[in-house]
């Protein structure tokens, strides 16, 4: 019986490297503003929060925030919801009006 590997698709945006510095720096900032936003979706889901029987205390409570923002962070870097696509454009857009 012959077992098929499984790959990962990798998300539709440019390559990084195609890109010119100030495409890049933009780029960044639009990933790190839909991460924001995907963490604060997150933290609103309940995710995150310390279960009342076997929770980690003060000190889960007071780092869950990180995990959440590293989690949002992953989720953007696997393609997130299109925000920073949407958000990299405008800014672009705005960078080429000036």
């Amino acid at each position: 019986m012959e077992i098929l590997a499984m790959t990962a698709t990798s998300p539709i945006r440019p390559q990084a490297t195609a890109m010119s510095p100030q495409d890049r720096a933009l780029r960044e900032v639009a990933e790190k503003l839909e991460a924001n936003f995907l963490a604060e979706m997150l933290k609103s889901a309940g995710l995150g929060k310390t279960s009342e029987h076997f929770g980690g205390g003060a000190g889960e409570d007071q780092f869950s925030s990180f995990m959440l923002q590293e989690q949002a962070m992953q989720m953007v870097k696997a393609g997130g919801i299109g925000l920073s696509e949407s958000i990299f454009h405008a800014l672009k857009e705005k960078q080429n009006d000036e």
